[in-house]
């Protein structure tokens, strides 16, 4: 582990960075541009800080932060992106927000947890394209699905005829949403068929009863191509699907849960795969009948979604495809 002479803290919104280094009780307000990563490289010289051995801490915000990362990897300076929710836990009581006390906290945060904090990956072109195709692609699948509510409902409510003005707007939209979400399908898979490690692993995972191209396209992008999680157990915990235990004392004695805090569109997307895989796949057929013997059906819909993801992560492990009924020799 690399001892790191500076912790800064960085709090990232659309056009402002506030960096902090709380240790030194030192703060820049800049633009989030190249003009204000000028003034933040001159602020550094300014204060000796040799960004060679400074550690930038920040919080994943979604796209704002990607311009400072593209800044920091261009200058080999060490990143890490902490989850909003984290730092706030790690917080305690706090009295007040603004993003000069914001950028001192995640400082401190990173200065506390500076012994297991562990510098981000260099961002991958595909990979931040991919993520930026599927979340496109969710938004063109949502609009759509709204627009087939609304046209049911109208059909229902008032009895309108094919003729009818808004009838023919929503139809034409909901044809354009098809058209575009193919299109942004169809350039999904280019990409993939681009890149040669991308493109093993989906046909690894998608010979896998239950695994379809979106379930594929989405593990791949939030795995980082299953670089970004040691195990199949740290995944299976960020979709939420390992049981929690819930007791305290002689008092609190609950059953294990799944925790609230995961990855909730990646859970949903593995639902439909478990119920797929549970019709299709013979061996978590009989698996899931002998389990609702004695366990309620969501338990065993959980079960089954952990087994596929465990299949994912050895399969891609070994570089192998799947096979049924395989058996290894001794």
């Amino acid at each position: 582990m690399k001892d790191w002479n500076v912790i800064l803290g960085v709090d990232v919104s659309k056009l402002t960075l506030d960096i902090s280094c709380a240790s030194r009780g030192l703060h820049l307000k800049i633009e989030n541009q190249s003009k204000g990563f000028s003034l933040f490289k001159k602020w550094c010289k300014t204060n000796t800080i040799a960004l060679k051995q400074t550690l930038v801490v920040m919080e994943f915000t979604g796209g704002y932060e990607y311009r400072f990362i593209q800044f920091c990897e261009s200058h080999f300076i060490a990143y890490t992106r902490v989850p909003g929710l984290e730092i706030k836990n790690s917080m305690g009581m706090v009295r007040g927000k603004n993003d000069k006390d914001d950028s001192f906290r995640i400082g401190q945060y990173g200065e506390d947890k500076i012994k297991r904090l562990k510098p981000s990956r260099p961002l991958s072109v595909n990979m931040l394209s991919l993520r930026q195709l599927l979340s496109f692609r969710k938004r063109i699948v949502r609009e759509k699905a709204g627009l087939d509510s609304t046209l049911k409902e109208r059909r229902h409510i008032y009895s309108v005829e094919k003729t009818d003005a808004i009838t023919k707007i929503i139809k034409t939209k909901i044809k354009a949403n098809q058209k575009h979400q193919l299109e942004i399908e169809k350039e999904i898979q280019v990409l993939i068929s681009m890149d040669k490690e991308m493109l093993q692993n989906y046909r690894i995972i998608t010979s896998i009863k239950g695994i379809g191209k979106v379930n594929a396209w989405m593990t791949i992008a939030y795995t980082e191509n299953f670089t970004s999680f040691p195990d199949a157990r740290k995944y299976a915990v960020y979709v939420g699907v390992i049981p929690f235990s819930n007791t305290s004392g002689t008092s609190i004695k609950g059953k294990p849960k799944v925790s609230h805090l995961a990855h909730k569109e990646l859970k949903q997307e593995l639902n439909q795969a478990a119920k797929t895989a549970m019709r299709h796949d013979p061996e978590l057929a009989a698996y899931a009948e002998r389990k609702q013997q004695t366990k309620c059906y969501n338990l065993v819909l959980n079960n089954v979604k952990f087994k596929l993801i465990l299949r994912m992560f050895s399969l891609v492990k070994r570089g192998e495809i799947y096979i049924e009924n395989y058996q290894r020799a001794a």
